[in-house]
């Protein structure tokens, strides 16, 4: 399957947009009493759901032989090379609450390798995207990552566990550390919309542990081409499927340093 990139990534972001219009739309009627629990802390409506089919089902005409690992499981068919990794609304706590940011994200990864990724926030209304060696953009504007050198001169973004309680403790002294040697920590609510905000050097790094593909799958290949580093929580490069991340311009090899010291403790 020979695909053109620049093209599909076009259409990526007109599905991506308007995906993100009928998300927005329904968020100004939303009804919470809609909501349904997949897990402790892990919420669903039909909202993630409807959304999920529009993308699926336009995807699967723009590149008929590709698969899919969606969230929402409303298409699990996975192709050998080519498929799409799909999150339909990446904060979907933060929408139900009308909080933001929250986001759609689809990326094509090649060999579970991302070559393709739109990070549309829709509460701005801003479409961050890339293709892989092709830079990162956002609204077509190009973005590189902070210029910042030194860990404590980094904001940092972070997420903090709300399924799995085992290293809790673990997670706060990591938190403790990024409090006092740093100018701070945020936790946002959206994996996606974290790592499209180090790509623009919004933030200096974003780190998590718990994530699955479809929340880091587009944002990782947009902070690489933005000129940034990526780790799995072992140094490696299994972030995407890992479950874990470390983000960052150029003090993430500290941020690493520092994670591993206490995650590992």
């Amino acid at each position: 399957m020979n695909i053109d990139l620049q093209h599909t990534l076009n259409e990526v972001v007109k599905i991506a947009q308007r995906a993100g219009a009928f998300i927005r739309y329904e968020g100004q009627k939303f009804d919470r009493s809609k909501i349904q629990e997949k897990g402790l802390n892990n919420l669903v409506s039909y909202v993630d759901m409807e959304a999920e089919k529009m993308i699926v089902q336009t995807l699967k005409f723009t590149l008929p032989d590709a698969g899919f690992i969606t969230e929402e499981g409303t298409e699990t068919e996975k192709a050998e090379k080519y498929n799409w990794v799909v999150d339909p609304l990446d904060g979907t706590t933060n929408f139900m609450h009308g909080l933001p940011p929250y986001s759609v994200s689809i990326a094509l990864v090649e060999n579970d390798i991302p070559i393709l990724g739109v990070v549309y926030i829709i509460n701005s209304d801003e479409c961050f995207h890339a293709i892989k060696g092709g830079g990162a953009f956002c609204n077509r504007q190009k973005i590189e990552v902070s210029s910042v050198t030194a860990f404590k001169d980094g904001l940092y973004i972070t997420g903090m566990p709300y399924t799995d309680f085992g290293k809790l403790d673990r997670f706060w002294n990591i938190f403790g550390h990024f409090m006092q040697k740093s100018h701070g920590i945020r936790r946002l609510g959206s994996a996606a919309a974290d790592l499209a905000y180090v790509a623009a050097g919004r933030s200096e790094g974003f780190f998590e542990h718990g994530l699955n593909p479809w929340d880091v799958a587009a944002g990782a290949l947009l902070v690489l081409e933005a000129g940034g580093q990526i780790t799995d929580y072992k140094g490696g490069d299994n972030y995407v499927f890992g479950k874990g991340i470390i983000a960052g311009c150029a003090v993430q090899p500290e941020m690493f340093k520092v994670i591993s010291k206490y995650w590992n403790e």
